[in-house]
């Protein structure tokens, strides 16, 4: 629910200010009301990073006194299409199937969500894609500092102020695209935060190190890898062990990023044109058992020509699906008017 009354209240701030939505450039405007949030949600995780607790009558006070915390907002785009705008998750991959999977089990409650997640863990599908990113070089703070975000935060205080933010942006951007890194290869989970995503059951999140109002956010990228390291990947979201400190993980601050699957439906029967007619050209060339081992091999690194594998997955954004695998994203600070109380 407070995913609906923040994309509407944003929204309407922005039409209201002549902001253009379908730009990924535009800075937001601020919004003049404050959302009040009674944890009653399957995670709650917003309320849990923002008060550390998912008690209702401990929001209900904090909310009576007053207490006003700032949060970023992003926004996502394909090409020149507003999709959505987000405040805690985006993930693709395993949280992008776990959210897939569970929305045809809405009748099952909120178990769903364990069956799916054991169902996507033990099918252990990855995804190939580019991962382009613009890195917070200028911020205060890296994702394994282990420093959490709290009140009169140090990190946010230092990274907020809007006019130095728009100094950086200009003059990040205007380098040509030389500030710009990209990462390329096969993932099984690509997940951007902009808080820590606490909850009850990952009291760490999913980094513990984000903060809720710096304008940045934390791009977690896992890579293929077996089942029995993935998952010792997702259980350290529920210790205190450092869930970054595996060869497969790496992590950015960052204030932009893009992501373009390799294997698009668009030309994905081309791909499989061009496999097919390579397939014949070596099955002329090459006879009996070598020909298979070749043919094996294609396979094996072009997943596209496989007719069970899926070319891309979706987007889990805020508990929402996205329509589209291809997406910009655009991190932008909120000043204290356009805050969340809880």
């Amino acid at each position: 629910m407070f995913s609906e009354v923040m994309h509407g209240l944003v929204w309407r701030t922005q039409s209201d200010r002549g902001r253009d939505h379908t730009s990924p450039d535009q800075t937001l405007a601020p919004t003049a009301l404050r959302i009040g949030i009674i944890p009653a949600g399957s995670t709650d995780c917003i309320c849990f990073a923002t008060v550390g607790a998912n008690d209702p009558v401990t929001s209900a006070l904090h909310i009576i006194v007053g207490d006003c915390q700032p949060m970023d907002v992003c926004s996502v785009h394909h090409n020149d299409t507003f999709l959505r705008y987000s405040v805690s998750l985006l993930g693709y991959g395993f949280y992008g199937d776990v959210l897939s999977d569970s929305e045809r089990k809405r009748w099952m409650g909120p178990a769903r969500y364990d069956i799916s997640g054991v169902k996507t863990f033990l099918s252990h599908q990855y995804y190939e894609g580019t991962v382009s990113y613009l890195p917070a070089s200028d911020a205060l703070g890296t994702p394994r500092d282990r420093t959490p975000c709290r009140t009169g935060c140090v990190v946010c205080q230092y990274n907020r102020p809007l006019e130095e933010k728009e100094e950086n942006h200009k003059m990040e951007e205007s380098d040509d695209g030389g500030a710009w890194r990209s990462v390329r290869g096969k993932f099984l989970a690509i997940n951007a935060v902009s808080m820590s995503c606490a909850c009850p059951r990952s009291p760490q999140g999913l980094s513990p190190a984000a903060h809720l109002a710096d304008g940045t956010t934390d791009l977690i990228l896992v890579r293929k890898c077996s089942r029995l390291a993935f998952l010792r990947h997702l259980l350290r979201h529920t210790s205190k062990e450092d869930q970054f400190d595996l060869s497969f993980v790496e992590v950015h601050r960052v204030r932009r990023f893009h992501f373009t699957p390799r294997f698009c439906q668009s030309d994905l029967a081309l791909d499989l044109e061009e496999l097919l007619l390579e397939k014949e050209v070596q099955e002329k060339e090459v006879a009996g058992s070598q020909a298979k081992r070749i043919l094996g091999q294609i396979c094996r690194e072009h997943p596209a020509c496989c007719l069970t594998s899926s070319c891309s997955s979706c987007w889990n954004c805020d508990g929402e699906i996205l329509p589209h695998a291809a997406i910009q994203v655009r991190y932008l600070p909120c000043s204290s008017s356009s805050s969340s109380s809880s």
